[in-house]
């Protein structure tokens, strides 16, 4: 996998930002700080686009090995590249942190005395004023809700892009609930989920009658965890390829779109709408990892010729380790 054009690429932009921490001057003056959180910042956006490259290197190695045998799926790429994720999410938790928008105190405080986690003790300030309800990339009142509602507008438009229109989401359960949380992940799991659900309810039925997909939010005080579920009637996935979804280096989609996706010349945010409702692959492992970096997990339960139902399990920051290998 690391001959592929695309891995050497992402590899370039690790290697240049390596060095440029590296050889960055100790920020021990207001002025060398200023430059290094620009510095931070600048790597924070080039490394942007490392999904979709990295899909990118996944085609690339499919197009090179027969992707349908049992023996690419069983590559030790997988272990790898769950280990390199996980600390890619690392990389950026400490970097968004560092360039958080809060005021000093109250980071230390967040990084002291509510989250108890390794990459809280942020210490610039940008010029920005700050969110409401945030300290540096964790929302105190993070709102499952609020979340969904811009995931699924997001999913529709990528949807209806795809296949002319996009079903309904109904929401149930706990409308009101807020948690701290850092709510970009929680988008981004949704996301993903609804736009496999979209995908198959409008490729199951049709887009003339595709019956709602349903977002359950659940939580009690006992609850360890905030349970999201997303569940459709888009005909569910075949028992043979359930040990395969987890995979980075899977996808059900048409290879003319991933074809298309890997002749784009120039790569687009991780998480922009312009990039194909299906084909990456990454989708479900990813979402799974950013559940698992807070202590949660994602589970697909599936029923073949009916539907499937996805549960995401998000853990109260408290005191959670971040499990990196």
């Amino acid at each position: 996998m690391r001959e592929m054009p695309s891995i050497q690429l992402v590899k370039t932009w690790y290697v240049t930002s390596f060095h440029e921490i590296r050889n960055a001057p100790t920020p021990n003056t207001v002025a060398k700080e200023a430059d290094f959180a620009v510095l931070l910042k600048n790597i924070y956006e080039r490394h942007a686009p490392v999904l979709l490259t990295m899909a990118r290197g996944a085609y690339e190695l499919r197009q090179k090995y027969v992707a349908g045998s049992s023996e690419f799926y069983d590559l030790e790429v997988h272990n790898f590249l769950d280990a390199f994720y996980l600390s890619r999410i690392g990389i950026r938790m400490l970097i968004g942190q560092y360039l958080g928008k809060e005021e000093r105190d109250k980071r230390v405080s967040l990084g002291i005395c509510l989250i108890h986690i390794r990459f809280c003790l942020t210490l610039t300030e940008l010029r920005e004023p700050p969110k409401a309800d945030y300290i540096g990339l964790c929302c105190l009142r993070t709102s499952p809700r609020d979340v969904a509602l811009t995931a699924i507008d997001d999913a529709k438009f990528m949807c209806t892009r795809q296949h002319g229109d996009a079903p309904e989401v109904t929401l149930h359960g706990r409308l009101d609930l807020t948690f701290a949380y850092v709510s970009e992940h929680v988008h981004y799991i949704l996301l993903e989920l609804l736009k496999n659900s979209m995908r198959a309810t409008a490729e199951f039925h049709g887009t003339d009658d595709m019956p709602p997909i349903r977002i359950v939010i659940a939580d009690g005080e006992d609850n360890e965890d905030v349970v999201i579920k997303v569940s459709d009637e888009g005909g569910g996935i075949p028992r043979s390829h359930i040990s395969r979804i987890w995979s980075y280096l899977f996808t059900t989609a048409d290879p003319e779109i991933q074809r298309g996706f890997v002749d784009l010349s120039h790569p687009a945010s991780d998480f922009d709408t312009a990039s194909p409702l299906a084909g990456l692959g990454y989708g479900l492992p990813i979402s799974r990892a950013y559940a698992r970096y807070f202590g949660g997990d994602l589970s697909i339960m599936s029923m073949e010729g009916y539907g499937t139902d996805a549960f995401v399990h998000l853990s109260r920051l408290g005191n959670h380790d971040e499990p990196l290998p």
